[in-house]
């Protein structure tokens, strides 16, 4: 092969591995964000689990036993809260999350969780039960068995668990009856785009990135947090089409420097490229350790008798000793620039424990060499 095609093979894998650095860096907008009125929509209802093996509730449920006779009175049967006396019954909160676009008849999971002192919901059946959002609108129906991932047994005192058996879950154990309807564009003809992480030079990216991609000026940055975008007229009746191409622009969001630490498990992580001012850090430990040891003085020892008197007693001396312990002071030195992955390299080469990289990032941040947001968990 002739030198002048090695070169130019090589230039082309340098271009490759470029575009492929670019690319790794670009992120969709979908998942920088999302569009306003596509969300989530909490329901909830309360209900009762019948067919318990004596673990439900007991007779100082008072909720439970009402709910009991309700539910019989719906059927025919007319009985007194006092005349209800059973174990096999449970009060439950169901809880559910209504997704975007769900339509009448689709299925959706329901969480049941016990309201009452039940000692377990294993093997019971949640009765129909009407899931209400906050307008106290019925958005779906939940029955069926609950599926309970642990189980309590008791037994002479002796109690054996296991996780949480008075919460369980049903899959696909409501109906939806009543859909929300999503709406994404605003009366004004705007779609609002959010962002996850309010940035402001990651929103004027996403709005430059938008109106380079469709070649018209039709998205802008209004803060840190949100895109107002103006459909074009042929896309506004095919805006499934035009969200689509929308969520897939990439751009190269911009990182914000943080370090976050965890003091409970003695994690440091480092987001974006943080880097430290010139700085030196020396640490060193002073251990102090007193002991005191009490001996007994008792009269007649040494094979000495002693008539007890008055001012003869057994008393008790002290005796204490101070061991101070000092470990060499070890100290870094680093320039200007640095990283804090350099900085714990460092320090983990003097054998610094986790707990002290914590205390030296506090110090260096309350020094001003860390320019970095330090999220202290």
């Amino acid at each position: 092969m002739s030198a002048w095609k090695k070169t130019a093979l090589a230039m082309v894998a340098v271009a490759c591995a470029v575009a492929a650095a670019g690319a790794a860096a670009a992120v969709r907008i979908k998942d920088l964000g999302r569009v306003d009125g596509i969300r989530d929509n909490m329901i909830v209802g309360y209900g009762i689990v019948t067919g318990l093996a004596g673990t439900g509730d007991s007779t100082r449920s008072q909720m439970t036993l009402q709910s009991v006779t309700n539910a019989l009175r719906e059927f025919g049967v007319s009985v007194t809260p006092s005349q209800v006396n059973s174990r096999n019954v449970a009060a439950v909160i169901v809880t559910s999350t209504l997704p975007p676009y769900a339509r009448s008849g689709d299925k959706i999971d329901v969480n049941v969780s016990s309201v009452g002192d039940a000692r377990s919901l294993l093997g019971g059946t949640l009765l129909m039960t009407p899931l209400y959002g906050p307008d106290r609108k019925v958005y779906a129906l939940a029955q069926g068995p609950i599926s309970v991932g642990g189980f309590k047994y008791e037994l002479n005192g002796n109690v054996v668990q296991r996780n949480h058996p008075t919460a369980g879950m049903i899959s696909e154990g409501a109906t939806i009856e009543a859909s929300v309807p999503t709406k994404i564009v605003r009366d004004d003809g705007l779609i609002a785009l959010l962002l996850f992480d309010p940035d402001h030079t990651t929103a004027s990216r996403v709005a430059t990135a938008i109106n380079a991609d469709f070649g018209r000026d039709i998205a802008r940055a209004l803060d840190a947090g949100r895109i107002a975008i103006r459909p074009p007229e042929p896309d506004t009746d095919r805006l499934v089409d035009f969200v689509a191409r929308l969520e897939n622009v990439a751009i190269e969001p911009d990182q914000r420097a943080r370090v976050v630490v965890n003091e409970r498990t003695g994690t440091v992580v480092s987001g974006g490229d943080v880097r430290i001012s010139s700085v030196t850090v020396s640490h060193g430990n002073l251990r102090v350790a007193i002991v005191t040891d009490y001996a007994v003085s008792q009269p007649g020892g040494g094979g000495v008798l002693i008539d007890p008197g008055r001012n003869v007693r057994t008393e008790t001396v002290p005796q204490t000793r101070i061991d101070v312990q000092e470990d060499t002071l070890a100290s870094v030195s680093l320039p200007a620039g640095t990283r804090v992955a350099e900085l714990v390299a460092a320090l983990s080469r003097i054998k610094t424990s986790t707990r002290d990289v914590i205390s030296i990032l506090q110090s260096i941040k309350r020094a001003g060499a860390l320019h970095a947001e330090l999220i202290i968990q």
